[in-house]
């Protein structure tokens, strides 16, 4: 008997994660959400998001004290770094199989995440609505999306993961 999906509701499984990633892959920045709430402004924003490992996420930390965020690794690997206010890694966290599964990262903590395997999505839940990151919310020490720079930063940050990915 074929399975009933009521409106509203939605499977999450290997083919929408494949559709995701190739849908990663495809876009320039070299990644992709795909939104699991109605739109922007909705109080609970859930989200898929396939990284590809050359996609730089700049550091960055959410001020408004509701949105804490919270991520699971669901395929793949990441490395999720925290960092304090001058930019000094704070510490280093392995996302995924033998490591651990997910991150709760409080409001007002820098952090940025690297995808370490291709076809790498996650789950990532926070409080709406979606703004985009107001100035004080980027790292001042850290290029920008669109910096010349960002490319050798991005090889840095996983850079700091080779070592956890091997013990």
């Amino acid at each position: 008997m074929p399975e009933h999906v009521p409106a509203r509701t939605r499977l999450i499984d290997l083919a929408a994660f494949d559709a995701l990633t190739a849908r990663a892959q495809a876009s320039s920045r070299r990644r992709m959400n795909d939104n699991l709430h109605p739109h922007d402004g909705h109080p609970v924003h859930r989200l898929l998001n396939a990284i590809e490992p050359d996609s730089y996420v700049p550091p960055h930390r959410h001020l408004d004290p509701v949105k804490d965020e919270t991520i699971l690794c669901l395929r793949g690997r990441f490395g999720c770094i925290l960092f304090d206010a001058v930019g000094t890694v704070q510490s280093l966290h392995l996302l995924g199989a033998g490591h651990a599964c997910g991150i709760d990262i409080g409001h007002g903590q820098y952090h940025s995440l690297v995808s370490l395997e291709p076809g790498s999505v996650m789950f990532e839940a926070k409080s709406g609505p979606y703004l985009p990151l107001m100035t004080a919310e980027l790292a001042p020490w850290a290029p920008g999306a669109g910096d010349p720079a960002a490319g050798a930063y991005l090889r840095w940050m996983a850079g700091l993961f080779t070592a956890l990915q091997a013990g």
